[in-house]
């Protein structure tokens, strides 16, 4: 067996930077989304993703590909967001076997309302702190690892985007 590749002191400052920040970031966020809305972080990226689709209807477990959730994680989140009247389930008219979502009215008042105060947080945390080179540099940064990764945390998701 080869000997670890460890990191070094850079890239150790780099992973930890990485990890802390992104929790900071999403704490900042979901405040923000929890005070203005009541809402969780997911459920309001649920809520994005059914609006991005709308009038269309998106499968659950498309949707849980998308976001990189569990689908049983999903379906709860899909059944508190229906409870409050700002999503319905429905099944597929071609396939009884599968889920479909569909924002409601209400639900798409709701991120209306939200989502100033949402980019606004977006912005605070992440997006005003950078200038315009060092955000073109994260997003092909991020977009390098997620090409990278998303085919190997979720083969079987790939593999349908493809065709």
């Amino acid at each position: 067996m080869s000997e670890p590749r460890w990191l070094n002191e850079t890239q150790m400052r780099a992973w930890t930077g990485f990890l802390e920040t992104s929790g900071l970031i999403q704490r900042h966020v979901e405040r923000q989304l929890r005070d203005d809305a009541g809402l969780t972080m997911i459920q309001y990226e649920i809520l994005h993703w059914a609006n991005e689709c709308a009038p269309q209807r998106r499968c659950i477990t498309e949707l849980a590909d998308l976001m990189i959730t569990s689908r049983s994680g999903l379906s709860y989140q899909v059944a508190q967001l229906e409870k409050a009247g700002l999503l319905r389930r429905e099944t597929d008219t071609n396939d009884e076997r599968r889920a479909m979502v569909v924002i409601t009215e209400d639900g798409q008042r709701l991120l209306e309302k939200t989502a100033p105060g949402h980019v606004e947080a977006v912005r605070d945390g992440l997006i005003d702190l950078l200038i315009d080179e060092e955000i073109a540099q994260l997003a092909d940064i991020m977009d390098g690892v997620r090409t990278r990764l998303r085919p190997r945390v979720l083969p079987t998701a790939s593999r349908k985007r493809a065709t």
